[in-house]
């Protein structure tokens, strides 16, 4: 019979490299900025482009809508993020940076930079771009397994 071994099964390995580089990083936006992690994933998404709908972020971040939902909410109410009508859409609604939102964007992003530097510092150039790769293909094999859409909701 063979058995599953933990620390040599792949999924779980990525899992735990994953939650241990998130907290590092929800630790460091937590005390300077007040964000946690979703909100950050919401902010930095909108300021990729043009206003997007919460269940565009949910996609592209791959967060379920109760979490892309509250993080919404609470950067609302800090005025960091402003829902206008979705005139495409009248059930959903555009989300935007505020002035406020993009400042502090500004501020975030070459902290969140300089975090990815420190952490991935042990690998070459040409490793962190093989290590890239490979996770693109790591996201497709997964999703040809388990088409969006088909996973627990």
């Amino acid at each position: 019979m063979t058995q599953l071994k933990l620390d040599t099964f792949l999924p779980y390995r990525l899992s735990v490299a994953s939650n241990r580089v998130s907290a590092a990083i929800a630790t460091a936006y937590d005390r300077l900025f007040a964000l946690k992690i979703p909100e950050w994933r919401l902010i930095a998404v909108i300021a990729e482009g043009q206003a997007i709908t919460q269940q565009a972020v949910g996609v592209a971040t791959r967060m379920d809508k109760v979490t892309v939902s509250r993080a919404a909410q609470a950067l609302a109410e800090r005025g960091l993020i402003a829902r206008q009508p979705n005139m495409g859409d009248k059930r959903s609604h555009l989300l935007t940076l505020t002035a406020t939102g993009r400042a502090l964007y500004d501020q975030v992003a070459p902290k969140a930079l300089e975090m990815e530097a420190a952490i991935f510092e042990q690998l070459d150039p040409a490793e962190r771009r093989m290590l890239s790769a490979m996770l693109e293909r790591i996201e497709a094999a997964a999703a040809a397994v388990v088409p969006e859409g088909d996973g627990p909701r």
